[in-house]
């Protein structure tokens, strides 16, 4: 039995794409996830399941295209993704930065593309590490978030609809649920 994050891109923001949380984990159990758990209602699932990673990968996309038409990306971490990231992360993770974002890649995005972009950006006042499932982007000071490459450009990348972003505190807190 592996424990599984999906993180869903876009959905409950601003009043769009709207998900009722405990639907989706009663829709998730039918579907054979168990132990299924949301947290807060911006798109991080929580289940365990003995289907190998790519079969759950399949099964997902089908259900959401069925159920969720709205959801086109999805990253699935599993406990172990998730440990390796945080073995693997620099010393500036931990230190008390303005603001620290994880954008993980979904399923099926051209991670090469997209780290071969980033690197090409100038930074301003703010750090990135390339991890194997996202990308922990911190910034030094609120006051020159405006300017820094990951407000001026980030957004307007063709993969920005591709990835999907938690900050620091969900990033840990998704760590917590995984070992549930």
């Amino acid at each position: 039995m592996t424990r599984y994050a999906s993180l869903v891109r876009g959905i409950n923001v601003g009043g769009k794409n709207k998900v009722v949380m405990a639907e989706l984990r009663q829709e998730l159990t039918e579907l054979g996830m168990e132990k299924v758990e949301t947290y807060i209602n911006s798109g991080n699932i929580f289940f365990t399941s003995t289907a190998p990673k790519a079969q759950l990968v399949e099964k997902l996309e089908a259900f959401f295209g069925v159920h969720y038409p709205f959801i086109q990306s999805f990253s699935l971490l599993s406990q172990e993704d998730y440990e390796a990231e945080v073995e693997n992360l620099p010393d500036w993770w931990n230190e008390d930065l303005a603001r620290k974002d994880v954008l993980f890649y979904t399923e099926g995005l051209d991670v090469d593309q997209v780290i071969a972009t980033v690197e090409s950006l100038e930074l301003k006042d703010e750090v990135l590490h390339f991890g194997k499932r996202g990308i922990f982007w911190g910034k030094f000071s609120e006051e020159s978030y405006s300017k820094t490459a990951y407000h001026k450009y980030l957004l307007k990348m063709p993969f920005y609809r591709y990835i999907t972003i938690r900050n620091a505190k969900t990033f840990d807190k998704i760590g917590q649920m995984l070992k549930k």
